[in-house]
This record gives structure tokens, sequence and C-alpha cells, in this order.
């Protein structure tokens, strides 16, 4: 009886807290929108949003206050900034969005986080950089004309063979590095297959399986075909002709940035012990196949603990060793950004737009003035 009145209570109890906390965090989440900037600051131009919502309704180009970098931080004038599949998904307010950037607003109201630009100035402390040195690297909130990035965190040398546009796209390539690297512990000779090769992650995946030696098997449309084959696929699917996972191929490691196909299906064509990486759920934004696949995330990962071949989700490291490696095999041609579309600052919106439709061809870009 005990155990009973327990449970009874404790189910009445905990949606009930868990209740009023969201209820307290909902209304507490704000940002810093209505804020003034104060008399003989310095300002800079940045796209900000206060509120979710759809990117023409939420994304202004405003005045905002210039940042002062510390001793440890230099300011960089930021020259191009690419977008993530993600960053869709911050605008429109979406339940996971919501949880990760704010409940009710969103905390940082300035988007982007993938960046080049030049070192404007050197806090006190640092020896690394110095004025006018041409820089790439992660940072939240550089849709701007000026950021602060503490020299010791994600922040390198640009390489010397590409834009500050096609730089900005480098970063992306960390998830590609990474997963391919880290969680699939990719080796010459190996096959992999690469699901969703032409994407924004893809499209470096392709290129750094090739330059680790494997053989590397690109998953696209039938308009992506010429793209993939050109940075470096040894063989192309069509998936609008043929279902991947039918084939008589079989994969050392899947790369699977779509997450389309059953448990069994990517099974069957993965080696024994073979891995697959679970590395997207297939476009940018939310859509209406978004949840289902990222549904089907977990339980594959949780089944594959009971047979030989693995399932594997992970997440990004954003380091300097490795964005010097993505430079390096920039700078050496193996690895080069597959940027297809760039737009002014003026219009970011448009940028968000076309994010948003799914089926973004490599990277895109925001260049600014």
């Amino acid at each position: 009886m005990k155990i009973k009145r327990f449970l009874k209570w404790t189910s009445l109890i905990v949606p009930g807290v868990l209740f009023v906390w969201l209820f307290i965090a909902y209304w507490m989440s704000t940002n810093d929108c209505g804020r003034s900037i104060p008399t003989g600051v310095e300002r800079m131009k940045a796209i900000r949003y206060c509120e979710y919502g759809a990117p023409d309704e939420v994304l202004k180009l405003e005045q905002v206050e210039k940042p002062v970098p510390n001793d440890n931080q230099i300011l960089i004038r930021v020259r191009a900034v690419s977008l993530r599949f993600f960053d869709g998904g911050m605008l429109g307010g979406s339940v996971p969005g919501r949880l990760l950037f704010g409940l009710r607003k969103p905390k940082n109201t300035t988007p982007g986080s993938d960046f080049a630009g030049t070192v404007d100035v050197v806090g006190r402390n640092v020896t690394e950089f110095k004025t006018g040195d041409e820089v790439f690297g992660v940072k939240a909130g550089c849709l701007a004309e000026y950021i602060c990035v503490r020299a010791d965190r994600a922040v390198i040398s640009k390489p010397t063979n590409v834009s500050f546009e096609q730089a900005a796209a480098i970063p992306t390539a960390l998830v590609s590095l990474q997963g391919l690297r880290d969680t699939g512990r990719l080796k010459a000779g190996q096959k992999v297959l690469i699901n969703g090769a032409s994407g924004g992650v893809g499209t470096f995946a392709v290129q750094i399986a090739k330059a680790f030696g494997a053989e590397v098997t690109g998953v696209c449309s039938t308009k992506n075909l010429d793209l993939v084959r050109s940075l470096g696929a040894d063989h192309v699917i069509d998936y609008t002709k043929e279902d991947y996972t039918q084939g008589d191929q079989r994969y050392d490691v899947i790369y699977d940035l779509v997450n389309n196909r059953s448990f069994a299906e990517r099974r069957r064509i993965l080696k024994p012990g073979g891995i697959c990486v679970l590395a997207g759920v297939g476009g940018s934004g939310m859509h209406k196949e978004t949840l289902s696949q990222f549904a089907g995330v977990l339980p594959a990962a949780l089944r594959s603990r009971f047979t030989k071949e693995k399932f594997i989700t992970f997440g990004v490291d954003f380091n300097k060793k490795d964005l010097g490696i993505l430079r390096d095999l920039t700078e050496s041609g193996k690895m080069l950004p597959a940027l297809t579309k760039t737009y002014p600052l003026t219009e970011t919106a448009a940028a968000y737009n076309y994010l948003e439709t799914g089926h973004v061809q490599g990277k895109i870009a925001i260049t600014i003035e």
C-alpha cells in the first residue's frame, strides 16, 4: 500500500513541478533587444532576431554596440559567414530549438557561427596573431561586422588559396573529419558510403574520405551527381533511381547524413563489425520528415549494442588542432569548399529562406563588406 501511495503522489507531483519549472523558465527567457546603446559607444552593423519566426519576419539589419576585446581576445573584422544546417532551426522556434536557444525568445540575438575575416585589434596577452592577419574559425553570433574571439579558442590563420567566403565554410568540415576519423575509424583501403553526399557536410566528407585513402560511394539526387563525382567519389548512387540498401556492395563505414533508412536496411550493407555514423537527419531546418528521422537515431544506436555492426552518434569538438588539419588539407588541394551560392549581408533573409528548402547543394555564404 505504501508503494502504491508513493507512486500515486509521485505521478502527481513530478508533472506539477515540471510544469511550474517550464512556466517560470519560459517567462524568464529573454534577451538584450530592449537595451539601449550608451551614448558615445562605437556602433556596427549586425543581423539580429529578437523573436522566433520566419526569416523575412524576424531577421533585421541593425546598428548595435561594437565589441571591445579584452587582453586575451582578438577583434576580428568579419568578411564572410557560412550557414550551417541547424541555423534555420534557431530562427523558427521549433521545440528542440527553443530548448537549446531560449524557450520564449532567443538568448543570442545574432545568428551565425562559422566566419572568416581579418584581425583588427590584438589583446595585450595575445602573441599568436597580429593586426591584419587573415583568420577563420567558429564563434556564435558572428553575423556582424566585428566579433571578439579568445585567441586560444577555435580560430586560426586562413588558408592562402581560398576566398574569405570559402574559408568561412571550412569549419563545417569538422563534422566530417571527426565523424569519419574518430567515430567511423575510417582507414585507407576501406569502403565508405556517404548518404547525403551533396550537402554542406557531405561534400566535405567525400573529400576527406578520399584524403584518408578510402573507396568512396556517394548517395545524392540526379542533379547533384556531377558535383559529387567532381569531389572525387569513386561511385555515385542516384537515390531517385536506386535504393542503396538493396545493392550487393558491403561497406566498412556508412556516414549517414539523412537517416532515412531502417536499422535493418543499413545493417544489411555493413560488413561484419562495420560502423554506421549517425551524422544528420537530412537537409536543413524543420520539415515534416525531420522529426521521424531524428526519432530513428537513438533506437538505432541502442539496437546496435546487441549486434556486431555499430550505429554511433557523436558531438563535434571545435578546436584549433582539427581546424589546422582542415587548413592543411585545403592548402594542399585535397579539400576545397563546395561553395555554390553567396549573398550580401542585406539579403541574409533570402539566404536563410534558401537554406530552409532543405536541398542546398554544397555550402552557402554571406559576404560582409
